[in-house]
């Protein structure tokens, strides 16, 4: 989103009016990435350039919410139907329900999908340009997990994976062929690795395991370019608010 300097500092709340705002910008006390800029028309984009005043960072005031949340194994990530709950299924929604405005839990949608059984990093937020900003197929985000599997990791498998795998669908109602994209992929010992994507297709890190004949026993997301979840220190189930300039910093930055 671009916007004019001016228009920039009005909407951050530092300024009690307009033309104080302009006043400051011609008075060189505004900075765009380093760079003072004493013209009250320049644009930018808000989501990749950092703005100060009299040196410290302005930031649009964020009328969405995010969170981090450290999804615990056995949650789905949609809201549960009649018929998941009917089999006891739980969500991760429902972890947010008694801890969020009634307005905000229904605004709020989950950034991509782990599986029912894949524990670790979810971003949940009310933005919805976020997340079509950090999942679509046009932009590279990169995740990061890592894998237990049942059989140790060959050098063949890991020659696979770094060059693309051929998976093949057939779940009973869709079938389809495709090769995933080259991934980056690092041993903790011969059955645990780090596996990087830039691509998530569903359940694909267990299909390309699968495929090379080495079932995934325990996944877990460790990571979402470099934002990692130990850096917020998270138990399994738990959640925190997170400032949408840490999503632009750690995560779109990165990649743009």
């Amino acid at each position: 989103m671009k916007l004019r300097l001016h228009q920039f500092l009005s909407k951050t709340g530092v300024f009690e009016s307009k033309s104080e705002a302009k006043q400051a910008i011609w008075n060189g006390e505004v900075t765009v990435n380093g760079s003072v800029v004493k013209k009250i028309d320049f644009q930018f984009n808000v989501n990749t350039k950092e703005v100060t005043y009299k040196g410290k960072i302005v930031e649009l005031h964020d009328e969405e919410e995010h969170y981090l949340l450290h999804k615990p194994l056995g949650c789905i990530c949609s809201r549960l139907n009649s018929h998941e709950a009917s089999l006891g299924k739980e969500s991760v929604y429902e972890i947010f329900r008694d801890h969020v405005e009634p307005t905000t839990y229904e605004r709020l949608v989950t950034v991509g999908r782990l599986d029912e059984n894949t524990t670790g990093f979810l971003l949940v937020t009310t933005d919805g340009k976020m997340v079509h900003r950090i999942t679509s197929p046009d932009h590279t985000v990169c995740k990061t997990y890592r894998i237990e599997t049942s059989k140790p990791i060959t050098e063949d498998q890991m020659d696979a994976i770094k060059s693309g795998v051929r998976i093949v669908v057939d779940d009973g109602e869709a079938s389809d062929v495709y090769w995933t994209k080259p991934a980056a992929i690092e041993l903790e010992n011969d059955r645990v690795a780090l596996l990087t994507i830039g691509e998530g297709k569903k359940r694909q890190i267990r299909r390309m395991f699968g495929a090379l004949d080495n079932p995934v026993t325990n996944l877990h997301r460790t990571s979402t370019e470099a934002m990692t979840l130990e850096a917020y220190g998270l138990a399994p189930g738990e959640f925190t608010s997170i400032k949408r300039k840490e999503l632009v910093d750690l995560i779109l930055q990165p990649s743009v």
